[in-house]
């Protein structure tokens, strides 16, 4: 080749003493050609070949770490190009990666089924699948109808399903799901038990781990010698330290996979012993905490290799099969079988400690079709206004508050429509394709919500509650003395009321009609924590605060002093639009429901909210700034006052087109009950106003109505207001618009439903009152006002923080 390619002829030839080159001793006598060998074990001899090699090596190691080529041995699917005609048969073929053809660009393939090798281009990679080494670890029969059932990963988008000898009227005792490979076998199962220990390990978690597993190589202080005793790595350096994987071969030919800490067997200088986390900065620390908080999968297969998710799993298909929730049966002809999902949720107490970790089957909903599918889908649940109003009542009278929560809710529901559902991902039974005929409503149905709450409000009506009309999710039953009260949120049920034997007895019922949970007394609801002395109830959302400010990234972030900067131009803001609008949106959302407890964002929140289309960085920014207001303030919340008269008072107040953009005003209320705020709101109003007093006046006409609205709930609970409401405005000529048929050619134009103000004050239910306007309290809802100001009207509106700022 030598001489054909280069017209060289080659007279000496110098290499080492491998049998591949002495071998070739009489073909280079024959060619007259010397053969020169280096000394044993000196490569120096050979130098220019022994750097070539070294050469070579470096630029293929180079090259394959970032040309992230495919390895060897492993599955692959290849284009079928044989198909012909036949547009059912498989358009892909299983194969095993063997190798780089000589003379072609692309891939020689191992046929599994035909176990012929052949060249193809159009290739997929399943790099953590070897098919060869399942089989060779297997060693026992492939048939899927004997093997044992395991949780593996799929490949496909169609749910997987767990192989089970039930019948086909209904699901039986829950079984463990399996993989998609066809011939993984009880070895390997045994191998992924080892890989979930060792996982566990890394996590730090070592619950389920032996010290055999984890922590032979420790070694003892004896060893170690004097100063340079055994020393803990501390917590936050666990995912800066590695691990050497050590794999052996089992008595039984099982592979047996060992992580050891390299740390302590190959270093007598561990980082630990000189590195500590105190010595790092504030926000470091920061990121720290951030990188060790527990999130939950997303995906089915992210979650099935541990053993805590794998454990969820099996309890939510136990609670379906036990409330027989599906009857499995084949798809009848002409009908579609929607898809499900599992969601997984990691629950937390109010003082973030780890409660458990929740696995939820979903149906996909999005799927249904409109009047095949479901019919009606509105549901009730509790408004935010009844809860503090609520809870101010039972502060006042001294009630009882209990909680309790229904396990798997939607589940009780009873489903009228023909609806059916795929198996769940992960299970399977038998070798028919099943699907479940859904005879109770699932979460993720359309209609799940309703039918459940039909079926709770079918239960209390029984027992002998009546429904508000005022608010359809406040229940009351009041009999020879006997006050109670329940307040509904889909699952979550709030209990209060005189007689503690009373509630007893209604928890036992509930307990003997649904799968119910007794949380004891009212600490933590909605996300809300609750607190209760002789003062009163104490609302805050610090736990969901301090998420949102970890979230944002500014734990070492210095404290605002007031949630926005006043005379701010957000409106005619020409900054760029946010790269990312997604995350704009999930923490201006966040916030909305952080106003639950916080009325001094009920503004800046509803700024933001403009801009939830099209963000730009200057929206951003003060979004930011919000939650750095939030960090020096994180467990401010609302109080509820025991010493209350439980006597209704609002204070209403608007801008004059304070909008840029639409010239429309804001208009908002303020609402308390004695002294305690239960109500408050900021929202733009539909038309643009001629004037100051305009505005004024519909404002004052929203407030009306809801204070209207709040005497009706306090009835149902059994609150008389024997007064008039107090209604508080700083705008004078509205409120002679509002006391007198005045300034005609100025309101004329005004809808006539705004004139409830004056039919109001004409039947005593609402008295107006003039306040000066450094005493208006909504008016922190209405403009951005300077940081003196700002701290002296949230003074007056019941917002206390007890806790110290972090």
């Amino acid at each position: 080749m030598a001489h054909r390619q280069f017209g060289k002829k080659i007279k000496i030839v110098r290499s080492d003493n491998g049998t591949e080159f002495t071998s070739f001793a009489s073909e280079f006598r024959e060619q007259g050609i010397r053969h020169q060998t280096s000394c044993v074990g000196t490569p120096q001899q050979n130098g220019r070949v022994e750097r070539k090699h070294r050469h070579i090596l470096n630029v293929a190691r180079a090259l394959l770490f970032q040309s992230s080529l495919p390895v060897f041995g492993c599955l692959a699917f290849a284009h079928n190009q044989r198909r012909g005609g036949d547009k059912f048969e498989s358009r892909s073929r299983r194969c095993l990666f063997v190798g780089y053809p000589f003379d072609k660009k692309g891939w020689n393939l191992f046929d599994l089924e035909t176990e012929e090798v052949f060249v193809s281009r159009d290739v997929i990679f399943v790099e953590d699948v070897f098919p060869l080494r399942h089989e060779s670890l297997a060693g026992a029969s492939n048939d899927d109808s004997n093997r044992p059932l395991d949780f593996g990963l799929f490949d496909d988008d169609e749910p997987e399903v767990v192989e089970s000898r039930l019948d086909d009227t209904h699901l039986g005792k829950p079984v463990d799901p399996v993989t998609h490979e066809e011939n993984v076998t009880a070895k390997r199962i045994e191998s992924t038990d080892n890989v979930q220990r060792q996982e566990e390990c890394l996590e730090g978690t070592h619950e389920n781990v032996t010290k055999d597993s984890c922590d032979d190589t420790q070694p003892t202080t004896e060893n170690l010698g004097r100063g340079m005793r055994s020393k803990k790595i501390p917590s936050k350096l666990n995912d800066f330290v590695l691990n050497t994987i050590r794999e052996t071969e089992g008595v039984d030919g099982e592979i047996e996979i060992s992580f050891e800490e390299s740390m302590d067997e190959h270093s007598f200088h561990p980082i630990s012993h000189y590195l500590d986390s105190k010595s790092f900065s504030p926000r470091h620390r920061a990121f720290l905490a951030a990188l060790h908080a527990e999130t939950a999968p997303i995906f089915f297969k992210d979650a099935v290799v541990y053993k805590k998710w794998r454990e969820a799993m099996l309890a939510e298909i136990e609670a379906l099969d036990l409330n027989g929730t599906w009857d499995l049966v084949e798809l009848p002809k002409g009908k579609t079988a929607i898809g499900c999902k599992w969601v997984y949720t990691i629950k937390f107490r109010a003082d973030g400690t780890l409660e458990r970790y929740k696995a939820r089957l979903v149906a996909l909903g999005n799927r249904q079709v409109e009047g095949v599918d479901y019919s009606d889908t509105f549901a009730p649940v509790i408004k935010m206004s009844t809860i503090r109003l609520f809870l101010e009542v039972a502060a006042a009278k001294q009630w009882e508050l209990h909680q309790m929560d229904v396990h798997n809710a939607f589940l009780h529901g009873d489903l009228d429509e023909e609806v059916y559902m795929r198996l769940p991902p992960g299970f399977r039974v038998g070798d028919k394709q099943m699907v479940c005929r859904l005879k109770k409503s699932l979460y993720g149905l359309k209609q799940a919500p309703r039918c459940w709450f039909a079926k709770l409000r079918t239960a209390l009506i029984g027992y002998g509650f009546k429904q508000s009309y005022s608010d359809y999710s406040l229940f009351y039953l009041r009999k020879e003395g006997i006050e109670i009260y329940i307040l509904v949120y889909v699952d979550d049920l709030v209990i209060g009321g005189n007689d503690s034997k009373a509630i007893g007895d209604f928890k036992q019922y509930l307990g003997e009609c649904f799968h119910m949970k007794d949380l004891g007394k009212l600490k933590y609801f909605l996300g809300i924590e609750v607190a209760r002395n002789k003062d009163g109830i104490f609302l805050c959302q610090r736990k969901y605060t301090l998420d949102i400010i970890s979230d944002a990234g500014c734990l070492g972030s210095k404290p605002a002093t007031s949630p926005i900067e006043q005379q701010h131009k957000l409106a005619l803001s020409d900054k760029p639009f946010l790269e990312d609008p997604e995350r704009y949106r999930r923490l201006v959302g966040r916030l909305i429901y952080l106003l639950a407890t916080r009325p001094d964002l009920t503004y800046v929140v509803h700024v933001l909210s403009q801009f939830m289309h099209q963000p730009r960085i200057d929206h951003w920014e003060t979004a930011l700034r919000v939650v750095r207001y939030l960090k020096g303030t994180p467990g401010q919340g609302v109080l509820l006052k025991s010493d209350s008269d439980l006597r209704l008072r609002g204070w209403c107040d608007a801008d004059f087109s304070g909008c840029r953009l639409t010239r429309r005003s804001l208009g908002a209320w303020f609402i308390t009950l004695g002294t305690s705020p239960v109500s408050w709101k900021a929202k733009k109003q539909d038309v643009v106003s001629q004037s100051s007093a305009e505005s004024e006046y519909r404002s004052m006409a929203k407030a009306v109505g809801e204070l209207k609205w709040l005497r009706d709930v306090l009835i149902d609970l059994g609150i008389t207001q024997t007064q008039p409401m107090e209604l508080y405005c700083d705008n004078q000529a509205a409120l002679y618009i509002a006391a007198n048929p005045v300034f005609h050619e100025r309101t004329k134009h005004v809808e006539r439903d705004c004139h409830t103000v004056r039919d109001s004050i004409v039947d005593g239910t609402i008295v107006t009152k003039k306040v000066d306007t450094h005493d208006q309290l909504a008016d922190v809802f209405t403009k951005a006002l300077g940081r003196r100001d700002f701290e002296n009207i949230i003074s007056k509106l019941g917002i206390y923080n007890p806790y110290a700022p972090t």
